[in-house]
Formats: C-alpha cells, structure tokens, sequence
C-alpha cells in the first residue's frame, strides 16, 4: 500500500517555508553576495529580512481571499469569488534576486495560482536554493517551476506562451515593452511591470542636514546604485547647494568600497562586465556634457567591476545622467529655487517610479507628495519597504503594484454569482 502525503493548506506552506529561509538565511546570504556582489551585511540584514518578512505577510493572506456579497434589484442573490488567475509566468531581475522572488512568489501562492518563474541568468544560484526549500516546505510537484536561462530565449518564451495567464516581469523599461507586444500577440494575459526609475531626491534648506545627506547618500548608493528606486536625481536648494555639494563629497569619499564578503565593505562590486562598461559610460557623458566631476570617475584596482563612488555637481536636466537611469554609484546633484519649480522639473521624466523629499515643513512636503507623479513618495527618509506597503510606478515606471494587499489583486480574477432566488 502506497504511503498517502497530505497536501497542506497554501498558507501553512509559505509560512513553513519563511522558516526554512530564516533557519538557511546565512547561507542564502552568502549564495546572494556571491552571485551579486552587494556587501554580505547587506544581503543577511537588509534582502533576508525583508524576504522572510515577505513571506509571512502573504502567508496571513492565504485563507483571507474572500469576495463580497451585493445586493442588486429584483429577486437575486449575488455574490463575488476571487479566483485564481491560473498558470502565472515571473521574470525576475539581478538586483535583489532573492527579494524579487519573494515578492513575486508569495502573492501569486498565496491567490492559489501555479508559476514558472525565471531568474536573471546573472544570478541563478540562491532562488534555485529556496526550490530545493520549497520542495522541503511540502508544495505539491509543478506548482513552483524555476527555470535558469536568458531573456530573449527562456524570458521571450514565457512571455509568449499561450498556456501562460498572466506575467509579472521587474526590470528595464526596454524589456518591458517587448513583454507587452509578447502579451499581446500571444493570448493577451495579463501583465504587471515594475521597470526603470529616475527618482527625484529633493533637498530643502529647511531639511535636518546631516539625515538628508546620508540619506541621499543612502539613497543612491545602496546596492552599488543598482536599485530603480535609487534617487538619482538630487535636487537641492540653491540656498545650501554649495555646502550639501562638500558634504555629500566627504561622505562618498569615505564610503568603503571593496570585497562583499568583509564586514567593513559598504559598496561591493557591479554586477557584471556589461553593467560596468553601462556605468563608465555614463561618467565619461557626464564629463562629456560639462557637469562637475567632484570625486570618483575610476576603476578601483585592477580586478572585479569596482567602481568609485561618483559625484556629478552642475547637473543640469538635459545631461544624459539627469535623463537616463545609470544604475550604478553615480550622484548628480542638481540645483533648484522653489516648491513649484521643483515639482515641474521632478515630473519632467519618463518615469515615476519613486521620489523624496526632505523639509521640516509640512506644507511642503504635502505639496511634493501630492504633486510629483510617482508610485512611492518618502517624506525625510528614503528606501523604507515594508511588505504591506504596496510598490509600483506611474507612467514608463511600470503597471500594477507589489506587495501589500494591493499586491494581491494582480493575482486574482473577479468572478461575478448572480442566483435568482
């Protein structure tokens, strides 16, 4: 007599599996900085963190998918069920592998769809270790298929296959319109983007100084610069330009570049070759194009894909590094006069990823919340995620939102009961 396996409900799974992780975390970490290249302190505290906190919160959501009931005219009773979309195709990015896996991954288990997710094939190596934790976490055979392989081939596959409901994809704005023309001429499933960001990081004299520098700092730095959400356009007021300028100099002079794997390395190495000959390409336009050069520009040391922390000043917004996401450790700080000034020249952008502001003044920072155009505002902090807080872009930034319980509704189709009574 065959042994019978009990198949457990999708919450228990995911949450077993948020155990699995934080029981692996160390070495996931270490699996992440190996393919990455962030600091290893940065992969434990920050990525794992937010991974493990990912998967319990949509955990809690799995038995709480309910529709409503409406009361309509005449003798009916009706109702509404949130079902699954069905067979659910993920692309993720290099940049945070882990992360994107956790925050595509989750919500679609948690709606009760199936998936085939690709990783980036620069960084294949800790999602395939969470597969082998999914298998041990008790998910029945095919309903988590990863595949390694490249975007035009294994990615372009998804994207057009006519078995394939829906496709979540995070990365360039350039691969997500070919996502969408896959999309369309295939079945026309549904399509999420999360894609490039150019996000204004705007600096008032007002501001508390010393939060404002090293949050911008922050703010662009982290990851090696690899994050769409970096603030990679630096507004400041004019009135504190010139010191903002030196200081934020100072701070990028000290940061501590070098192996990942140390505990006092703050800015490991680019991802790869093409990211860094992508990157030294933007420095050599911004000298090109006459903005100020203040510190960085260079290779550092003879091996790896080190990059010096850069710093542009006299940016000006026409430059290709105020126009065109670098994603890399490159600041360009450029100088403002106004609230109204300011928000015009925010918005003049392909993108609306992501923005911040830094000011004591309420009223300001209401009036740049409320008037640039971006997916996630922070009001004096930058790059606070937190899994119930939805993220996304407007425009060329992307469509749709993860995470959070806006998260779940590109997970779900909407199906309408209507009984005659």
């Amino acid at each position: 007599m065959e042994e019978s396996h009990a198949v457990l409900p999708v919450g228990v799974s995911i949450y077993k599996l948020a155990d699995l992780i934080e029981a692996n975390k160390e070495e996931l970490a270490r699996l992440e900085t190996l393919d990455n290249g962030k600091p290893l302190t940065d992969s434990l505290n920050a990525d794992l963190s937010l991974v493990i906190a990912c998967y319990r919160y949509y955990a809690g959501w799995a038995d709480k998918v309910q529709g409503k009931t409406i009361p309509i005219n005449g003798p009916y009773f009706c109702y509404t069920r949130h079902e699954p979309v069905g067979v659910v195709g993920q692309i993720i990015p290099w940049n945070f592998p882990l992360l994107m896996q956790a925050w595509k991954l989750a919500p679609a288990l948690a709606m009760g769809n199936t998936v085939v997710m690709k990783t980036a094939e620069q960084t294949p190596l800790s999602a395939l270790r969470v597969g082998e934790l999914i298998l041990e976490a008790g998910f029945p055979p095919g309903v988590v298929n990863l595949l390694s392989g490249y975007g035009p081939t294994a990615g372009q596959a998804i994207a057009r296959h006519r078995d394939i409901d829906k496709v979540a994809f995070t990365g360039s704005t350039e691969v997500g319109h070919l996502i969408m023309e896959a999309a369309a001429q295939s079945n026309l499933k549904r399509v999420t983007l999360e894609l490039g960001g150019k996000s204004p990081n705007i600096v008032f004299a007002d501001a508390n100084f010393e939060e404002a520098i090293e949050g911008s700092h922050q703010g662009l730095f982290f990851n090696q610069g690899q994050c769409c959400c970096a603030g990679s356009r630096l507004f400041v007021e004019e009135s504190c330009y010139d010191e903002f300028v030196t200081k934020s100099v100072e701070r990028a002079r000290s940061r501590r570049v070098g192996d990942p794997f140390d505990s006092n390395t703050e800015q490991g190495p680019q991802v790869d070759q093409e990211q860094f000959n992508k990157v030294m390409g933007y420095i050599e336009s911004g000298q090109r194009d006459g903005a100020q050069m203040l510190c960085g520009g260079g290779r550092l040391g003879d091996r790896g894909y080190f990059i010096e922390p850069t710093v542009f000043a006299g940016v000006r917004d026409d430059m290709k590094i105020a126009q065109e996401e670098v994603f890399g450790p490159v600041m360009s700080i450029i100088k403002f006069k106004d609230v109204e000034e300011v928000i015009q020249r925010a918005n003049n952008t392909i993108y609306g990823l992501a923005a911040a502001v830094w000011t004591k003044d309420i009223t300001k920072a209401h009036a740049i919340a409320n008037g640039v155009r971006a997916g996630t505002v922070w009001v004096n902090c930058y790059d606070v995620f937190d899994a119930a807080a939805p993220f996304g872009g407007f425009k060329q930034s992307g469509m749709g939102r993860e995470l959070g319980e806006y998260g779940l509704q590109q997970y779900t189709e909407v199906k309408t009961v209507t009984i005659k009574l």
